[in-house]
């Protein structure tokens, strides 16, 4: 994936910069005072090409034998930023650290490695890392041999590994989303090299299975079942920094699965930038996402959700084998970004306002007690007084009970970017907060439609305001509070919902926890 021949100085305009050599495919740079390694950079038109080339699976591992000892004595600390991509990301680094003989550590004055796992999606996830960084300045000065990473979206981005160069000299390592099997030997290199390591492959790499994996907690667990996306809508950044679709093979989807089910996993969300365009790139079967839910259902797992989905591949396949239950959720997160067509349009994201609201309705027509959630983008360019209210009506026709809603965020090398930002920033806060007026009262409307009803819920934990109130969640995803014991935590409990909040439901257990989740159906009938 590197280019020894590749000038990278001119690449991030370095006047100062000086090659002090290459070896290896890697380039070494004099810039601002110390040695950058230089293996692979990030480059916007390459990110933006989407090659036929094929993408090939490996199964081998990843980590040699010599490196298997190299943290033996040392900590590892992952702060991580962003979507349940990049946690899962996460497990993965984690994985990777403690089969090379690292332990984790929460005290970063106790870690020998902070990797920072980025996301790129909005201006101030970004700026909160760059002010992670000022931060952790003074602890590399402190102490010089703690290695400070950053990975994840962030990294993808040439401006931001230009900035780390430029004004933040003391991070040592620098890796992207497509090379994290990379890892150990990156963390080899940064380790006795002494140098700033830097490698961002532009171009998608290879799925690589059998990677190892530390999940946090034993109740649920995410999955990846594709990578990056092809949708290109023009204020995203994702098509850039994940890359071009590639979808697991599902006989390694379905293994993985089954094994979490034998660990005991009771709640499992299988994972995409856009899960079901799942399938669309394999040229030897005909296998589509609505194929893989169908067969998730035959594995003894209580629960299967799956994030995030885009209306214009939301099939009738789909809707079909969704609308069989069982451990199929009810829960469906349908991102619409805007309720105006032509603000749609301008986002391409390639459907309607009539088509999206035919989709809802076909969804709570066909599948039982299905609930609708969304994500909305106010204040994009040129998105009028008018435009707006189309967005707060759509929530309504559409039935949405809750939703993620944002300001618009120009995000360097998308088509956006080059938008006029002409919503001015008082504008864009007081259109947020009356998007979120509505949606707090759509979900108090739905909540008190649930009262009296009873649900299941896998209990999650205590309530951190409460040691005596327990929290979980329905399987329509509803965060639910009750009193319970905490010997209950991990299972689940029928609850009777006896009172509706703007954004939860207060309950009472109703009998007994129960392992068997086929005796909550008679319990609750």
């Amino acid at each position: 994936m590197s280019d020894q021949t590749k000038d990278y100085s001119k690449y991030f305009d370095f006047s100062d910069a000086k090659l002090v050599g290459r070896e290896d495919g890697k380039t070494t740079y004099r810039i601002n005072g110390r040695n950058v390694q230089i293996n692979a950079a990030p480059d916007y038109r390459e990110e933006k090409k989407r090659g036929k080339e094929a993408v090939s699976v490996h199964y081998e591992n990843t980590i040699p034998d010599e490196l298997r000892t190299l943290g033996v004595g040392k900590k590892y600390m992952i702060q991580t930023y962003g979507c349940q991509m990049n946690e899962h990301d996460t497990e993965v680094m984690r994985g990777l650290f403690e089969e090379m003989s690292y332990t984790s550590t929460d005290d970063r004055m106790d870690a020998d490695i902070i990797l920072l796992n980025t996301c790129a999606v909005r201006e101030n996830a970004e700026d909160k890392v760059f002010g992670e960084l000022g931060h952790l300045k003074v602890l590399k000065q402190q102490r010089p041999e703690l290695i400070l990473g950053v990975c994840g979206c962030m990294s993808q981005e040439a401006s931001v590994v230009n900035r780390i160069m430029q004004k933040h000299s003391h991070v040592d390592l620098i890796f992207g989303t497509h090379n994290i099997h990379r890892l150990p030997h990156l963390l080899m290199d940064a380790h006795f090299g002494k140098e700033m390591v830097i490698e961002v492959w532009s171009k998608e790499g290879d799925i690589y299975e059998n990677l190892p994996k530390k999940r946090t907690e034993g109740l649920r667990a995410w999955v990846n079942i594709m990578y990056g996306c092809d949708k290109f809508c023009t204020y995203c950044i994702v098509p850039y920094t994940r890359g071009k679709e590639r979808s697991r093979l599902p006989e390694d989807v379905i293994a993985e699965v089954r094994d979490l089910a034998r660990q005991g996993f009771k709640e499992i969300t299988l994972l995409g930038q856009n899960v079901n365009a799942y399938g669309k790139d394999f040229t030897d079967r005909e296998y589509r996402f609505g194929d893989l839910m169908d067969d998730m259902r035959k594995i003894d797992i209580p629960r299967i959700r799956f994030t995030t989905s885009h209306p214009r591949d939301f099939d009738d396949h789909l809707i079909e084998v969704l609308a069989k239950g069982g451990n199929l959720v009810e829960h469906i997160h349908l991102p619409v970004q805007s309720g105006s067509t032509d603000v749609l349009k301008r986002m391409s994201r390639k459907y309607s306002r009539e088509r999206y609201l035919e989709l809802a309705e076909r969804i709570r027509r066909d599948i039982p007690g299905a609930v609708l959630t969304t994500d909305v983008i106010v204040g994009f360019p040129g998105e009028t007084e008018e435009q707006f209210e189309e967005t707060l009506t759509l929530m309504r026709e559409a039935g949405i009970t809750s939703a993620y809603t944002y300001i618009y965020s120009p995000r360097e090398g998308t088509p956006a970017y080059d938008m006029e930002d002409d919503v001015s920033a008082e504008v864009k806060k007081r259109r947020l907060a009356k998007l979120n007026e509505v949606i707090g009262e759509l979900s108090l409307a739905h909540h008190r439609e649930l009262v009296g009803e009873i649900v299941e819920v896998l209990v999650e934990g205590e309530s951190k305001a409460n040691a005596n109130v327990l929290s979980g969640r329905s399987r329509s995803n509803k965060l639910i509070h009750f009193e319970g014991k905490k010997e209950w935590i991990g299972q689940f409990v029928n609850v009777r919902i006896i009172a509706a909040q703007t954004w939860y439901v207060k309950g009472e257990v109703v009998g007994e926890p129960v392992t068997d989740t086929s005796e909550l159906a008679e319990q609750a009938g």
